[in-house]
């Protein structure tokens, strides 16, 4: 006997046409949350000094502030999995929507650097919630021989967000005369900063009113029916329900952390399945290679081919265009290659670039913002670190994504992306503190090191990545 709800074998024809460009339109309406962790994390960039400058901030307090937000991020990642399993994604998407609108709002009304920080907190649990729902909310919606290419749309959407963050950012210090300065309108140009972030917080809430539930979730709370409609409308497979329900047989409806170890100790390692093992070693090299900070000296790397540091926005349009231009030819590549070749090819092609980039800067003289390289290394180094963001672009990027929301089961997919994530937030954490630290011992080590991770990460995916282009979730 087929479950509740699960469709009958009549004519084909009789069945509703799929609407692909309508589940399309639904996967980029989920991204838009990818836009506002790309957005919420860039935004504030414009804004540090003057921050500093109107609370008057030591080094170490500003830190604090800045740092604030990824540490609610890996928060809101590991509560909001289980919370999406107990309301449903498209309601943790509307509750993000709401974080992310009101701390934007805080942020700019801030009075001293504890309320700042307590909003800038706020944002991070809105980021990191977002970071782990719509991963696994477009690969549960998703056709699965375009899933990967849907599943990219996050990372499209938060390098997007970022580029639009430094524009925003941008044309208001220009209106002002600078961060600290007043708009013409009125308040300094630092707040309108951060209150900026709310208008697509508001797009995202209303976007999410209109998509629908996943139909793996509603197959979980009995709402077979429903699922059948969504899966028939814009996956074009309601036969599909019956694999779901026998997928999801015998679970709990509340998910909880107990369910990522396995029934027995055969099926654990250390404690935890070794796919959430996976999930979590994955998501932690993409930041142990060094994406948050690489750029952190692209000013010198700029100035030794000719820019000066007032070309700091043209510099930072480019290396937006290469990681947007890299992130389109993923979504091509996705589901054509595979994930494990694009993750491979990327591993490798971030070794050498890495490599070259301790070598160059091995061959540099001064610290800090007096470093000089000499002026051929300083080519060859600029060339290998935008050839570093092409490769992490076209790759560990979006791929990471694509797979943290498809590699799971449907017993324990939100649950595991969750975990997952957190260890990328704490990963992000942990390589930002660290950098200033180990760069002023030696910047040559400190390449070296990401270059080390990278070539874990190649051994890793070879190893212990398997591919899942083209299979239905139901078979993960």
């Amino acid at each position: 006997m087929d479950p509740p709800g699960a469709p009958s074998d009549g004519d084909a024809s009789q069945r509703p046409a799929v609407k692909r460009g309508e589940t399309v339109l639904i996967a980029a309406a989920a991204a838009i949350g990818g836009f506002l962790f790309g957005y919420d994390t860039a935004v504030i960039n414009g804004a540090v000094d003057a921050i500093q400058a109107e609370f008057q901030l030591s080094a170490l307090v500003l830190g604090a502030t800045v740092s604030m937000a990824l540490v609610g991020s890996a928060v809101g990642a590991w509560f909001g999995g289980p919370l999406a399993d107990r309301i449903g994604r498209v309601r943790v998407m509307l509750i993000t929507a709401i974080v992310f609108a009101v701390s934007a709002s805080g942020s700019a009304l801030a009075v001293g650097p504890l309320s700042l920080t307590a909003w800038r907190a706020a944002a991070g649990l809105a980021v990191g919630a977002a970071s782990v729902i719509v991963p696994a909310y477009i690969a549960e919606i998703a056709p699965a021989e375009k899933r990967g290419r849907f599943g990219s749309l996050q990372q499209l959407a938060i390098v997007t967000g970022i580029f639009a963050a430094l524009l925003v950012d941008y044309a208001l210090a220009a209106s002002a005369g600078g961060a600290s300065s007043d708009v013409p309108w009125g308040g300094p140009a630092w707040r309108w900063m951060f209150a900026s972030a709310a208008i697509p917080a508001a797009v995202y809430g209303v976007l999410a009113l209109r998509i629908p539930e996943s139909p793996r979730y509603l197959v979980r709370r009995g709402r077979g029916e429903q699922a059948r409609a969504v899966l028939e409308r814009y996956v074009g497979d309601g036969a599909r329900l019956a694999e779901i329900h026998r997928s999801l047989q015998g679970t709990k409806e509340n998910v909880d952390l107990s369910d990522l170890r396995g029934a027995t100790g055969r099926d654990r390692r250390f404690g935890l399945l070794p796919i959430v093992w996976t999930g979590i070693i994955l998501a932690a090299l993409q930041q142990f290679v060094g994406i948050n900070v690489i750029f952190y000296y692209s000013t010198t790397l700029w100035r030794a081919v000719g820019f000066t540091e007032d070309d700091a926005l043209v510099t930072s349009v480019i290396t937006s265009i290469i990681n947007i231009a890299g992130t389109f030819l993923a979504i091509v590549l996705i589901d054509r290659v595979g994930r494990k070749p694009l993750l491979t090819v990327g591993a490798a092609g971030i070794v050498l670039t890495l490599a070259t980039l301790a070598w160059c800067f091995s061959r540099a003289t001064g610290t800090g913002e007096n470093l000089i390289l000499p002026p051929g290394v300083g080519v060859v180094a600029l060339f290998a670190a935008n050839l570093y963001v092409a490769f992490f672009a076209t790759s560990w990027g979006p791929t990471l994504w694509v797979l943290l929301g498809e590699m799971f089961n449907n017993r324990i997919r939100v649950t595991a992306v969750a975990v997952a994530g957190t260890a990328q937030w704490i990963a992000n954490w942990l390589v930002t503190i660290s950098f200033p630290s180990l760069a002023n011992v030696s910047l040559p080590l400190t390449y070296a090191i990401y270059t080390a991770f990278a070539a874990i990460a190649l051994v890793f995916v070879r190893r212990f990545v398997r591919e899942t282009k083209g299979r239905e979730l139901e078979a993960m």
